[in-house]
């Protein structure tokens, strides 16, 4: 990040895109070690779990079938049904297991890049290394921030289901009604969007400062404002490629069957990697978010003080006092 911290602010869409790809292309050996360890199993560990989930689900459809075209009381029908409940169960630990492990990875992921752009930023040396020791004491910090989120948009749905549950007794599906069940759908979409930007942000001041948790996505509130539009456009640019990548493997290796296994393997390698890649390019993207907000708002990390804090990693874990990166107030 060769840029001098007052010129980050007048990043846009494209500066934001570029400066994350001199940042990967400038530092190749250590983002290629990051991926090699953790977002290559991260981009595995999903795309195998959409595979699986079909393979499991399907199972149970087809018993399902059956169990409805046998008789109640037969003893086929109980063990169709034995059947049936036990892959059941197999279905949601399945799905247990993999929530459990894709968290782990995103936080150690995003804990891995946000401390390596950091160092990049002070001009640290870096090594793999040193990276990998640092993460396991900061992902905890990320998870109580993570989860904080999650019961956020768990109450957030919540009070959706409730005007859901209002419109229908209330308004129901007539010319108006079917108008303002748009119109709040339209603001479910932008204030889910919202608190998906103002998590990301929340992850990296999760790393570098000294809060977490509900604070952190105070904070994260607090650095989006302004620089709302070009958030907003990088998350949705982020999302409709990984859900275009998400669709892709879906019809053309998991439901491929007509593609013959040679072509299904390929697009599936194919699919693994633009999934990986697109992971580390968006991890980067809104760790510069986070200096392009701080820019913005006229704060400038003291880089000796950051370097200083980096240093105190390598040791018993430290977050970064507010005072280090809370930032010096500078005007042009």
């Amino acid at each position: 990040m060769d840029r001098e911290p007052e010129e980050l602010q007048f990043l846009g869409l494209f500066g934001v895109y570029k400066e994350a790809y001199k940042i990967i292309f400038s530092c190749r050996k250590i983002f290629s070690q990051i991926t090699l360890a953790l977002i290559l199993p991260l981009s595995f560990i999903f795309l195998a779990h959409i595979e699986i989930s079909e393979l499991l689900f399907g199972k149970i459809i087809h018993n399902e079938y059956a169990l409805d075209n046998t008789r109640i009381d037969s003893p086929r029908y109980s063990r169709i049904s034995d059947r049936l409940s036990s892959e059941w169960i197999t279905f949601w630990l399945f799905k247990a297991a993999y929530f459990i492990f894709l968290l782990i990875l995103s936080l150690l992921s995003t804990s891995a890049v946000v401390y390596t752009i950091a160092c990049i930023y002070t001009s640290k040396e870096l090594s793999f290394k040193k990276v990998m020791s640092v993460v396991p004491k900061v992902w905890k910090r990320l998870m109580v921030t993570s989860l904080s989120t999650f019961a956020i948009v768990f109450c957030y749905n919540i009070v959706a289901m409730l005007f859901l549950i209002l419109w229908m007794f209330l308004i129901g599906p007539t010319d108006i009604g079917i108008a303002v069940l748009v119109i709040l759908m339209i603001l479910y979409f932008i204030g889910f969007v919202y608190m998906s930007i103002v998590w990301q942000l929340a992850s990296v001041v999760s790393v570098l400062e000294d809060t977490y948790g509900i604070q952190a996505m105070i904070k994260s509130k607090a650095l989006i404002k302004g620089k709302m539009w070009v958030s907003s456009a990088i998350f949705l640019m982020l999302n409709l490629s990984f859900i275009f990548i998400q669709v892709a493997f879906e019809n053309l290796v998991v439901h491929g069957e007509f593609q013959g296994m040679g072509s299904r393997i390929g697009y599936g390698i194919l699919c693994f990697f633009l999934l990986f890649k697109l992971i580390l390019f968006g991890l980067v993207i809104q760790t510069v978010i986070y200096f392009v907000c701080k820019s913005y708002h006229h704060e400038n990390i003291d880089k000796s003080s950051l370097a200083d804090h980096l240093e105190t990693y390598l040791g018993e874990y430290v977050p970064l006092k507010g005072k280090d990166v809370q930032l010096e107030q500078f005007y042009v």
